[in-house]
């Protein structure tokens, strides 16, 4: 474990208590935890913050994902299943993942939250509307396996910040679910991604465990809050959580990248 001021440490805490409200709400946590991991720890190789942010993550995740699926109408059987494709993308991502270079880690990431909000912005009654009645069509739950399980969870693997959100979108157009339930069913499938890249770093190598555990236990905390807080307040305040974080996030990236 690095020598952390503990004013950083302090910091870090909160981020990860933070990060783990906003994944489970309506994902994307990792869009805060990374760079305040970057920032918090700069003199770090990028495959030690990338494998410490998914040993952070994995426990928020699963604390929320277990809140999920006690009360909200999601399909575990569908979940799962998604999942294991997306834990196949993610184990290849991150064994890919050697290769990058911190420099294009926030263009990129801007670049996906742009496109992300003017998704949302465009489209304003998505996920707001009744979820879809009846079983779902074998030609979703496939669509959503390949196409939504092994890319998102590829891209899981290489950066990570922002599956969690990326999911949410994109199990709602394929599912026809409510942004409550298909914040659950991200949920899940996140933690199958979360596991397969975890994997990968830490046969890697590329893991600290002890500062993970620390800031871990934070996450799980606010995970949990955020989880409860989407159940009882709907589709409605996930939306608008959705819009205030892209739109920090992105003016918070741009400033790093073009001002600071």
């Amino acid at each position: 474990m690095p020598d952390i001021p503990l004013t950083t440490l302090l910091l870090l805490c909160l981020a990860a208590a933070a990060a783990g409200w906003i994944d489970a709400v309506v994902g994307g946590g990792g869009l805060l935890m990374l760079p305040a991991l970057l920032v918090g720890l700069p003199h770090l190789q990028p495959t030690f913050i990338l494998g410490t942010n998914k040993a952070i993550a994995i426990c928020g995740t699963t604390g929320a994902a277990v809140t999920y699926t006690r009360k909200a109408p999601l399909d575990l059987r569908i979940a799962i299943r998604i999942g294991v494709a997306a834990a196949i993308g993610s184990l290849t991502g991150a064994y890919l993942a050697s290769g990058i270079d911190s420099g294009v880690l926030r263009p990129l990431i801007m670049a996906v939250l742009l496109a992300v909000l003017a998704f949302v912005l465009l489209r304003p009654a998505f996920g707001t509307a009744p979820a879809l009645t009846g079983p779902v069509s074998r030609r979703r739950v496939l669509t959503a396996v390949l196409g939504v399980g092994l890319g998102i969870g590829f891209y899981d693997g290489l950066i990570g910040p922002g599956t969690g959100t990326f999911l949410v979108l994109a199990l709602a157009a394929t599912l026809g679910t409510d942004l409550v339930t298909s914040s659950a069913t991200a949920k899940v499938v996140n933690v199958c991604t979360n596991v397969g890249a975890l994997l990968t770093f830490g046969l890697q190598g590329s893991v600290l465990w002890r500062l993970a555990a620390v800031l871990a236990c934070f996450n799980l905390a606010g995970g949990m809050v955020g989880a409860r807080m989407a159940l009882k307040r709907g589709s409605g305040f996930v939306r608008g959580v959705l819009v205030v974080v892209v739109v920090s996030l992105v003016c918070k990236l741009g400033y790093d990248q073009w001002v600071s």
